[in-house]
């Protein structure tokens, strides 16, 4: 694929992220929603704001589902993009109780793409930190 057909995707999935109601769920995840468990993920999708967390965990799976198979470079992607790593950051603690429930694949192509990263696991625990210390700060702890 041509580097001009890459930036047309990679224009396309930022179309995607400023769609209302897109707007409106990565907003809601990483603003409200705050996963120290299995259960605080579960009670997220099973309560009100469902739509939002399966709307913001589907858009990354299959945006890294693209690098992966080739669509864009990782290099392309991850000069462009940084929000997946702060989606990864809040459930890869439980990741393994995330897929005894719904199965070995889930997010598979997210963690695909954070390991084929440069110091992908290390800037997942980097952001991890600076969320919860950004969390502290808001909260006047």
């Amino acid at each position: 694929m041509s580097k001009q057909e890459e930036a047309g995707l990679i224009l396309k999935l930022y179309e995607l992220r400023r769609e209302d109601t897109m707007r409106k769920a990565r907003d809601w995840y990483f603003g409200q929603f705050q996963p120290d468990s299995l259960s605080d993920y579960n009670d997220a999708l099973f309560g009100p704001y469902s739509g939002f967390m399966r709307m913001v965990i589907s858009y990354w799976d299959m945006a890294a589902a693209l690098v992966n198979n080739g669509a864009i470079s990782i290099e392309m992607f991850n000069d462009t993009n940084g929000e997946h790593i702060g989606v990864f950051a809040k459930v890869e603690p439980f990741l393994a109780d995330l897929r005894a429930q719904w199965g070995p694949q889930y997010l598979a192509n997210l963690e695909k793409l954070i390991d084929a990263s440069p110091n992908g696991r290390q800037r997942v625990a980097a952001t991890r930190e600076r969320m919860k210390a950004m969390r502290t700060k808001l909260s006047g702890g």
